[in-house]
């Protein structure tokens, strides 16, 4: 009985203490599903310019986004970072963003790459494009549409439907070709898969290794970090068979993912939250995307890590990713309907 009385006070005592943290001057909270060890450096170099001590907690963006709708108006949360737009919009639906008045924000990210409310934005993108076996393929697929094309019946690999980076693919086809156009899409894209939807990006550029599959797509920053350091199955020898494809350069463009965050709707260190997110915008926060990360900057003109650079250049899709992000549900339905697992 004393021993369950004393862990009692103790834990108040504990609840205390966070309580006086979290509301300390000079501290913010942040809630983030990115999960890079380079982002450490972001962390790190913003308290040292500022004197703001960032508390982290981490874990996968839909709990993190539960976690702050239970939490509600007693919420730590200052800022949530995550990866996709289908996520930032999740956040914004569920009620635990807020609006943020910021000038330079509004000034450095394009109005394409954040939020009609300015709930969330974008600081880090990926092009999601094709990749292929040069051995194998004489003419790869020159656009997103073209994954549907008989002629490569038996190619392709791709990730499940419930992953975000393929309902976020599809939800683009839908704002720039319709839904019907996109739901003939993703049907004929199952009729050409070489297996069964599975595994991460870096498995679908694994299978173009193995011979499992001879077209796939993945997100660019998967490769570029494979060019910067081995990757388990992506040697430079392995690496030298494949070849990639930005699609759609006659159309809309490549699509790209976005990874961004935005202000909690009951933060308690508002101010300090404000100042990181605009910090994350600065020249020096977006060169670590890219130099950390093989990510692309979200702001235009601040320059490529080699890894990056050494992908090419092309046109990225300028569609409201705020809109895309809308087309989610109907996504999954399109999915559900064609049999796309």
């Amino acid at each position: 009985m004393n021993r369950s009385r004393n862990a009692t006070i103790l834990a108040a005592a504990v609840g205390s203490l966070l309580a006086s943290d979290v509301l300390a001057e000079g501290s913010l909270n942040l809630y983030s599903s990115r999960h890079y060890d380079t982002d450490e450096r972001l962390y790190s170099d913003f308290e040292a310019q500022t004197g703001i001590t960032i508390n982290r907690i981490e874990g996968k963006a839909d709990e993190l986004i539960a976690r702050m709708e239970a939490e509600g108006k007693n919420s730590p949360a200052d800022i949530l970072l995550t990866v996709d737009t289908s996520r930032l919009e999740r956040a914004k639906a569920a009620g635990v963003l807020q609006s943020v008045d910021s000038d330079l924000l509004e000034t450095r990210i394009p109005a394409y790459l954040q939020d009609s409310d300015n709930q969330w934005f974008g600081f880090s993108q990926r092009a999601r494009i094709i990749f292929y076996n040069k051995d194998q393929v004489e003419t790869p697929p020159a656009s997103y549409l073209d994954l549907a094309d008989p002629a490569y019946d038996g190619m392709v690999c791709h990730r499940s439907s419930t992953n975000v980076y393929s309902q976020t693919l599809l939800s683009a086809v839908i704002e720039n070709h319709g839904e019907a156009a996109a739901k003939d899409w993703a049907a004929g894209v199952v009729k050409n898969f070489a297996r069964k939807p599975q595994g991460g990006d870096t498995d679908q550029l694994r299978g173009l290794v193995s011979g499992e599959c001879l077209i796939s797509i993945s997100n660019t920053y998967y490769f570029a970090r494979a060019i910067r350091r081995d990757v388990d199955g992506l040697s430079e020898d392995e690496r030298a068979s494949i070849g990639w494809v930005f699609p759609s350069q006659d159309m809309e463009g490549a699509h790209m993912n976005l990874s961004g965050g935005g202000l909690a709707a009951n933060a308690p260190n508002k101010e300090n939250a404000i100042k990181f997110l605009e910090y994350l915008a600065s020249d020096q926060a977006q060169q670590y995307f890219s130099a950390g990360n093989d990510e692309y900057p979200a702001v235009p003109g601040v320059a490529l890590s080699p890894s990056v650079a050494a992908l090419g250049l092309f046109r990225p899709d300028a569609v409201n990713l705020s809109k895309v992000a809308k087309n989610v549900p109907m996504a999954q339905q399109i999915f559900n309907e064609v049999g796309w697992q």
